[in-house]
């Protein structure tokens, strides 16, 4: 997927991500990065992340559930 950096602003970049317009900090762009580069974005599952997260989720559920029941 391609994106093309509008703009910077103090330290964010303006991206054009398709139709939405996000912000993103400076920062985070390569090196050389400037207004008018289009930039290459790929986007990557991350199960162990994602499994960790759920897990979180679940406690807090069941934490909240003992709560109430007592």
């Amino acid at each position: 997927m391609k994106v093309v950096v509008d703009r910077f602003e103090d330290d964010l970049a303006v991206i054009e991500f398709g139709e939405l317009t996000i912000d993103i900090p400076r920062r985070e762009l390569p090196a050389g990065t400037a207004e008018g580069s289009v930039l290459t974005v790929r986007f990557e599952l991350d199960q162990a992340e994602t499994e960790e997260r759920r897990r979180r989720v679940e406690d807090t559920i069941r934490r909240l559930r003992e709560r109430s029941d007592s």
